[in-house]
């Protein structure tokens, strides 16, 4: 079955993005090999805001090649043709989603889409790309969560931009 890697870009203080939602400080890295990443991936798995943000930040044709997943309890699948739309988020809807994968299910952005599926033993590995900067407020890589969760380090890699990346998988 599909894993689920929450894969997402931090700060150093903790956040996945400013205050206004803003990622304008993320280090682009050369080193970083973007295409072999997103081969790794067959969906993309996104909470609303992310998928809104994401959706007016690259354009549709960005998702082009993957299929995408969007939890919500607002949007209408009818509205919203050219994706999964999830409305009930549930063990039950996220196994059909790793089944229904051709690859791995890219977790994207969204602390609290990450803490629901935490919670719910839904997330395999956690892999975070830490970079050189401190934001001071912003939205948290993980809001209050109820459990302590284990990881076991997989992976790491330092970038000579600073970027340092951690991959671990959830310890079951």
């Amino acid at each position: 079955m599909r894993k689920i890697r929450y894969n997402v870009a931090m700060s150093l203080d903790g956040y996945i993005s400013g205050p206004n939602g803003e990622a304008d400080w993320i280090v682009r890295d050369t080193d970083v090999n973007f295409a072999e990443l997103w081969a790794q991936f067959g969906t993309l798995l996104m909470g609303r805001k992310t998928y809104h943000a994401a959706k007016l930040r690259l354009g549709e044709s960005a998702f082009q090649g993957v299929k995408v997943a969007a939890a919500s309890r607002t949007m209408k699948q009818s509205e919203h043709p050219t994706i999964t739309v999830i409305s009930e988020l549930t063990g039950e809807s996220i196994q059909k989603l790793r089944k229904q994968a051709a690859k791995d299910v890219w977790l994207m952005g969204g602390g609290e889409l990450f803490r629901a599926l935490l919670e719910m033993d839904e997330v395999d590995t956690v892999e975070v790309s830490i970079m050189p900067v401190l934001l001071g407020e912003g939205v948290k890589l993980l809001p209050s969560t109820l459990a302590q969760t284990r990881l076991k380090l997989v992976s790491q890699r330092i970038y000579r931009s600073g970027i340092v990346s951690l991959a671990y998988e959830i310890d079951k």
